[in-house]
């Protein structure tokens, strides 16, 4: 559809709009002063969104669970758990997070536990007007400024070159789907003026400038994909490596998981004194019932690769940290998803205790290799 632009003058309007259809996730802090993605936060929540507020945790667990059942084997056949979500909104999806999802989508997309909880979910991105601490979304496409086909709103809010800025500043509202247009049933507003969808691309021009120079993040994606980081300098990054998953887990591009059978030890304690045949085949046969259960793994495990055999292909903690950003930065991966794995969040480098995110290992390469 041919996308549609309003004028928003209050953003607590279409929360409460939303909210009423939607069980409705928003970025907020709780006691700890932790900021997170939350669900119906209380009215007098202040609902936090922008650059300054990338949640530590991305919203990837919404859609591929840390945990969940995918089927039931009950000895002769089996049976798929598929989740059953009422309609969920999430508000304020930065476009970092947003073209992660839009990864996610190809990596899992025959894959119904994972589609399931994608054609229940609204997404409300929000455009930022400036860098976050570690982000360098603009060097891998990811921002910082939401694409159409990542979102189903989209909410802006800018002022033209060199107006003065007064707040609060109207709010550009595009619906670029059917299923956000559809979403604003009931709400009346304003039709935006043709020129402001190029005052959004001018406007994020002007934030482009903020960022640092991170060239040598591309200096040391062409290092990677020409093979020329010598074995010792992968050596020497992943003795700094403790295992923790740290960077797997909040990577909101990562998809590594294991899966786990589970039985069912309620049925074991099953005692009845007197049962016919009938009940006795029965109880037989729940006994044996087992639950497939999917997990997140991570690559950085020593046992990620072990096989039945006992060969382990990665049983070094240097092939582990090479394949790691060999998948994060290959141009191999380019033509089935289109893009890096890595959408420039920082996130790994914001977490790592040992000090080998993102931005060190990048210039780390880039020292010993590019000059």
């Amino acid at each position: 559809m041919k996308n549609q632009l309003f004028i928003l003058n209050d953003i607590v309007l279409l929360q409460q709009h939303l909210a009423k259809h939607y069980g409705l996730y928003q970025i907020a802090r709780d006691a700890q002063g932790e900021e997170s993605w939350q669900e119906n936060a209380p009215a007098n929540t202040l609902a936090l969104y922008g650059q300054q507020h990338l949640p530590l945790v991305s919203p990837k667990g919404f859609f591929f669970a840390q945990n969940e059942a995918l089927y039931e084997f009950d000895g002769e056949t089996f049976a798929p758990i598929i989740p059953n979500l009422a309609p969920r909104a999430l508000f304020g999806v930065q476009a970092c997070d947003l073209t992660a999802i839009s990864y996610q989508d190809q990596f899992f997309k025959e894959d119904p536990n994972y589609q399931a909880r994608r054609e229940q979910s609204l997404l409300v991105g929000i455009d930022c007007t400036g860098p976050c601490e570690k982000g360098f979304c603009p060097q891998v496409n990811a921002g910082p400024q939401v694409a159409n086909e990542h979102a189903d709103l989209i909410l802006s809010q800018f002022t033209q070159q060199g107006q003065e800025v007064v707040h609060p500043t109207p709010w550009l509202l595009i619906a670029t789907s059917v299923k956000g247009l559809d979403s604003l049933q009931g709400l009346k507003f304003e039709t935006a003026p043709d020129n402001w969808q190029h005052l959004r691309s001018e406007f994020k021009e002007q934030v482009l400038t903020q960022f640092a120079d991170f060239s040598y993040i591309n200096n040391s994606i062409e290092t990677i994909n020409d093979n020329l980081v010598p074995a010792q300098l992968w050596e020497e990054l992943s003795v700094r490596c403790l295992g923790c998953s740290g960077c797997t887990n909040l990577c909101p591009t990562c998809s590594c998981y294991s899966v786990m059978d589970l039985k069912d030890e309620d049925i074991k304690d099953m005692d009845q004194k007197d049962v016919n045949q009938k009940d006795v085949n029965q109880k037989d046969n729940e006994s044996n019932k087992q639950t497939t259960v999917r997990f997140w793994d991570s690559c950085q495990f020593d046992g990620f690769q072990r096989e039945a055999s006992g060969h382990n292909p990665s049983h070094m903690a240097a092939q582990r940290t090479e394949r790691f950003w060999f998948h994060k930065f290959s141009d191999d991966y380019l033509p089935e998803f289109g893009r890096y794995g890595c959408v420039g969040c920082g996130r790994c480098e914001q977490t790592c205790p040992g000090s080998i995110g993102v931005h060190t290992v990048m210039r780390r390469i880039e020292q010993q290799c590019c000059n």
